[in-house]
């Protein structure tokens, strides 16, 4: 709650509701302090504690305790000097940014990358070192240790900045000091890989002798079904529930995708396949898991089989839904529609696939010339296709 106060409390005192006098003082910067007032003898007296961060609110409410007790008996407030706190590791502030910031802010599949990025990069390399004596160079180092993994390496620098950046606001390194500011992230690539209509029919293949056989397991078939019929991400048809969908509106209202709530047309062809799903009574996921009362999980691990089988292996799971955006663009569809249908919320996104946004430009140019230029050319200078 103490550590909340700094988001949404305002500047002032907040009292304690169990020790009266005993309260925590917010600054304006962010900063707090375990503050006691009482009244003795000789008048009322004020007395700081200690500050939040370096001890806790249980250490600093007993400390209080006695605080209280010796201002009503007309003693020295001052408390008796306390034992050097150790300095919190960078182990410690990942717990705390784990605890009071992921926890709070982010997605279940954000802190599970989180968590991961922690336990196998930052804490090994840092874990142990005080919050206050990491430098750039340490931070530096990391980073250029996962250089061959640019994918990892950035992501690992910004969940250091973030907790650094906290670690500030929270009072445990000097203010501006974050070590990660200066550290240049690598330049990534994004990766693109089209299906052609060849490429389309072999993977239909595929999932029809998929049904016939069984394997893969049955509801991933149907779940990579739906996925290239709609675009979709893999987590969001993965955890598609029966209530999410609308027949009557013809609509699947995914309630909680990377970009917040959409509404996804389910056109006729995605409802065959949901027609062609056997709902089980008391279980609210419309592609059930292995395990009972789950839904399907690790669907990359089924598409690997079926690529295989497909001669298809360098492609991933997520260029189905790079396909799915070609594909409307080869058919004339805009950028900006492009972009609602994907559900994405920065035209950024979308404005990766500009490039082939100008080759069906290109061919449209094309056409279109070439059925003017029969008219206002000379014969010899005609192309073959407007002689025809």
């Amino acid at each position: 709650m103490v550590d909340a106060l700094s988001a949404h409390g305002k500047p002032g005192v907040y009292w304690d509701r169990d020790l009266p006098g005993f309260g925590v003082r917010l600054y304006p910067t962010g900063r707090k302090t375990y503050v006691v007032q009482s009244r003795g003898p000789t008048g009322s007296r004020r007395v700081t504690v200690g500050q939040h961060g370096e001890i806790s609110a249980e250490k600093a409410r007993k400390a209080a305790a006695a605080i209280i007790d010796r201002i009503k008996a007309g003693e020295n407030p001052a408390p008796a000097r306390p034992e050097p706190v150790a300095e919190p590791t960078v182990a410690d502030l990942a717990e705390r940014y784990l605890r009071t910031h992921v926890a709070v802010q982010c997605k279940a599949s954000s802190m599970k990358l989180y968590r991961q990025l922690l336990r196998l990069h930052i804490l090994p390399a840092l874990g142990e070192m005080p919050v206050g004596s990491v430098e750039r160079k340490q931070v530096a180092a990391l980073h250029y240790a996962l250089r061959d993994r640019p994918g990892t390496a950035n992501p690992v620098l910004w969940v250091l900045s973030k907790m650094f950046s906290l670690a500030d606001d929270w009072g445990l390194r000097p203010a501006g000091r974050n070590p990660c500011r200066t550290v240049r992230r690598y330049r990534t690539y994004h990766r693109e890989r089209f299906l052609t209509k060849a490429e389309y029919r072999r993977i239909g293949r595929m999932l029809c002798e998929a049904d016939a056989k069984g394997s893969p397991w049955p509801p991933a078939v149907a779940a990579i079904r739906l996925l290239m019929l709609t675009g979709c991400r893999s987590e969001e048809i993965a955890t598609l529930r029966w209530d999410d969908v609308d027949r009557s509106a013809g609509e699947l209202r995914l309630r909680d995708t990377k970009t917040g709530s959409r509404m996804v047309p389910l056109t006729p062809t995605a409802l065959a396949v949901l027609n062609g799903i056997d709902r089980v009574v008391g279980n609210p996921w419309v592609f059930l898991g292995l395990k009972p009362a789950s839904h399907v999980s690790s669907l990359g691990n089924h598409w690997h089989r079926l690529r295989v089988r497909a001669d298809l292996e360098d492609v991933r799971l997520h260029d189905l839904r790079h396909s799915y955006a070609s594909r409307a663009l080869a058919l004339g569809e805009s950028l900006s529609m492009i972009g609602k249908l994907l559900g994405h919320s920065n035209v950024e996104t979308t404005a990766r696939y500009a490039h082939l946004a100008r080759d069906t430009e290109k061919v449209s140019a094309a056409r279109v010339a070439g059925s003017i230029e029969a008219n206002i050319l000379p014969e010899e200078l005609r192309s073959e296709e407007a002689a025809a």
